[in-house]
């Protein structure tokens, strides 16, 4: 594609000619890199990906429900505990049910 020249404008935006900004989707509210290269500047496109940050309580939880056996269970309880927090009060499927009384009487 040949050289499309654009202007600086204030605080140092730059338009991008509508014919790029349609070819690579670049659109109002996108995200794009500016990189400084040998011979100018390199401006492309990003991608931006929600990043969750966790609270202790859900890190928790992510133990808890995570355990593979009854000790691997019991460990992410001990875990819960050193990080200040009382497994019990987290939100967490039950991993290992307790067995079932036998309904059927014995003679």
């Amino acid at each position: 594609m040949k050289a499309l020249a654009s202007k600086v404008g204030r605080r140092g935006t730059v338009v991008l000619p509508a014919k790029l900004r349609r070819r690579l989707a670049i659109e109002e509210g996108s995200f794009v890199v500016a990189e400084e290269r040998e011979d100018g500047i390199l401006i492309r496109p990003a991608a931006v990906l929600p990043v969750e940050v966790y609270t202790p309580e859900r890190r928790a939880e992510f133990l808890l429900n995570n355990a593979v056996d009854p000790d691997d269970y019991q460990r992410a309880r001990d875990e819960v505990e050193r990080m200040g927090l009382d497994p019990d009060r987290i939100k967490r499927q039950e991993p290992f049910p307790k067995p079932r009384k036998s309904t059927k009487r014995r003679r």
